[in-house]
């Protein structure tokens, strides 16, 4: 009778079905120590399932932690410690990071550790390819969703884009989604991969002061990670260096 009468108090309540059960099996020195014990098993058994929840709509490929990344072929720049890395601070700091290195390198294994640590932490993440997100925006927009869209992706916390520069991109949907990134500005944490050095990014965006804009906004605080590559040359390049060589000194000023 008292279980029927627990399992009809958790539904009204709110509580999971789970607490009924613990109910038979939880015991107590003391009334306020058989419930405090009940409650904190109901607010584990609630953060757990908002960290599956958290996973499950992040859009991973699949779920890898620091323990699948070999840190030593990693190029940490100074100024970020492995161990900072791992305690996410670059996300209550709203930076960004870059990860820079050929295909095949570690990179979305590392960002795919980041979001799922900061799942973990019940910050939410939206990983995705770039490419198809760009076909998905200019897509909502043809069709007058995109509002939808942008919905979902104000929700997470970190924005986490692979693949980027892979192919080019829709024109349309690539302004959508530098007018995405550039009003996100220092409020979110974004997380991009990329095979393509700075000054080529024009290549898939099409427009150069619109890439100077967005490469500046994306490095104003940002931790630039490098992988082993081909190009040596980026890897002893400053990051100044970079962005000069894709937004001229006359050009900074028409893009700030």
């Amino acid at each position: 009778m008292f279980s029927t009468g627990i399992i009809e108090c958790c539904k009204k309540l709110r509580l999971s079905r789970n607490l009924a059960d613990m109910a038979q099996t939880t015991d107590g020195k003391s009334h306020q120590e058989y419930l405090y014990k009940l409650l904190s098993a109901e607010l584990k058994n609630r953060e757990q399932r908002r960290i599956a929840k958290l996973l499950s709509s992040a859009g991973f490929y699949s779920i890898k932690t620091f323990d699948d990344i070999r840190f030593d072929e990693i190029t940490l720049p100074s100024g970020l410690t492995l161990e900072s890395l791992k305690s996410l601070d670059f996300i209550k700091e709203k930076k960004n990071i870059i990860m820079y290195g050929r295909t095949g390198t570690g990179k979305t294994l590392l960002s795919t550790a980041l979001g799922v640590a900061a799942c973990q932490r019940s910050i939410p993440v939206r990983f995705y390819r770039t490419a198809a997100l760009v076909n998905q925006l200019s897509e909502a927009k043809k069709f007058g969703t995109l509002g939808l869209i942008i919905k979902k992706m104000n929700k997470a916390s970190v924005i986490i884009l692979d693949e980027w520069g892979y192919v080019p991109y829709d024109r349309t949907g690539a302004q959508l989604l530098f007018d995405y990134l550039s009003g996100i500005h220092e409020q979110k944490s974004i997380v991009l991969n990329t095979n393509l050095e700075f000054s080529r990014w024009v290549n898939v965006l099409y427009d150069e002061q619109m890439t100077a804009a967005l490469v500046g906004r994306l490095m104003h605080h940002c931790h630039l990670i490098l992988f082993p590559g081909e190009n040596n040359r980026l890897r002893e390049s400053s990051i100044n260096e970079l962005y000069h060589s894709i937004a001229p000194a006359d050009q900074e000023g028409k893009t700030a």
